[in-house]
């Protein structure tokens, strides 16, 4: 049994519609959530610490109600959102285009998780125009081509989605808690780098290592084997060598994640968009200390420059760090790579699961995910699938 295919049109109820054009005022508690793009997150969620209003008289006409269909239709071009009523009372803004779908048809999050399959994205891909910044105009949405299986079918993707992508949360939780072990082991060990509450002798940043950018290589002399690159936001590729030996601490030097930390492996070649903090000496620090140290501590405060921000080593003068004793410091070394390891294992783990849920999302809407159940389902699907066409054929009820 074939899927129908059709349009976003032909699933919706009216004309997509565009947001409010007004302007979002601090919130007050006494109107409507007033949501933009930068409100809705990766996961289609509201962010709990962006709250706005607006300052809009009328807006009856963009109160969302339940199920209603987001999309973005310029900035993070095909992001989505399902508003659902324990979002709270919302109103939608300009960037946002809205869908008031049959559910007769379709189910919201059977079109929420649609909209995070690669035949979405690459439709999305296709679709955008690049002006000043990329758009997608509601026209263009109504057009988008969906699968539509049968309503009970859907509601069976979506179970089976859910229960994976609720697996990816726990996963996403638990990453989130085992990033807050280091800095709160830190803390408790060493104090505060601000404060310096346990008076610990401190040291100038460049008498304790020799931060150095290295010659940086062009994507050109990139290969897809041979010693890892770190650049500017980590791994980046190959190349026919090396320049540092041993794992170094690096410092993101340039860009939008300047002061970013990032550790290199062995035998890997560094290149100019990163610091590294070459030759650290090692009767006064480690490795470990120093990069949870600079984590912990951030380093704000060394760069330089808005349109291009940058870290120099004479920048990087104004840091002092903690010198405590040896013997705590090769403890705390020796806690933080075990704690390494139980992070990479976790890391491992969630990259296997994002595979999983991937492949799931592929197979669940080329009809792969439900083939056997649509088969031991056939009897009440073909009653579903007739009862679907002629809701499709009824423009008064789409339109």
């Amino acid at each position: 049994m074939k899927w129908v295919e059709t349009t976003l049109k032909s699933v919706s109820l009216g004309k997509p519609q565009y947001g409010a054009n007004a302007s979002a005022v601090d919130s007050s508690g006494k109107r409507p959530r007033f949501v933009r793009i930068t409100d809705i997150d990766d996961n289609g969620v509201l962010r709990p610490d962006c709250r706005r209003e607006s300052d809009l008289e009328n807006i009856e006409s963009y109160r969302l109600e339940d199920g209603d269909f987001l999309f973005a239709r310029t900035g993070s071009v095909g992001r989505t959102y399902v508003y659902r009523k324990s979002d709270g009372d919302c109103i939608f803004a300009g960037y946002l285009i809205r869908f008031r779908l049959n559910k007769k048809l379709i189910d919201p999050q059977f079109l929420f998780l649609f909209s995070k399959s690669p035949a979405y994205r690459n439709w999305v891909a296709t679709k955008q125009r690049v002006a000043i910044q990329a758009n997608i105009n509601g026209g263009e949405y109504a057009s988008l081509r969906v699968p539509l299986p049968t309503p009970r079918e859907q509601r069976r993707i979506v179970e089976l989605l859910e229960q994976a992508d609720g697996l990816l949360r726990q996963r996403a939780e638990a990453d989130q808690l085992a990033d807050r072990i280091l800095p709160t082991l830190f803390y408790k060990m060493f104090g505060d780098p601000a404060t310096n509450p346990k008076g610990w002798p401190v040291e100038n940043l460049l008498k304790i290592c020799s931060p150095k950018q290295w010659p940086t290589i062009s994507s050109k002399e990139i290969l897809e084997s041979g010693y890892p690159v770190y650049g500017a936001n980590g791994k980046i590729g190959f190349y026919d060598s090396y320049n540092h030996e041993f794992p170094t601490v690096l410092i993101t030097c340039r860009g939008a994640t300047c002061g970013t930390i990032n550790v290199c492996e062995p035998k890997c070649y560094v290149t100019g968009n990163a610091m590294s903090l070459d030759d650290p000496d090692e009767n006064k620090t480690s490795l470990e200390f120093l990069e949870c140290y600079l984590r912990v501590r951030g380093l704000r405060d060394t760069i330089t420059g808005a349109a291009q921000p940058q870290i120099t080593r004479t920048n990087l003068g104004i840091v002092n760090v903690f010198t405590p004793p040896p013997p705590l410091v090769d403890n705390f070394s020796e806690m933080r790579r075990s704690i390494g390891k139980l992070i990479g294992d976790m890391q491992r783990a969630t990259d296997e699961l994002q595979k999983l849920f991937s492949t799931m999302l592929y197979r669940a809407f080329t009809g792969e995910l439900t083939a056997k159940w649509r088969e031991a389902h056939l009897k009440e699907l073909l009653a579903e699938m007739e009862q679907q066409a002629r809701l499709l054929h009824a423009p008064s009820e789409n339109n």
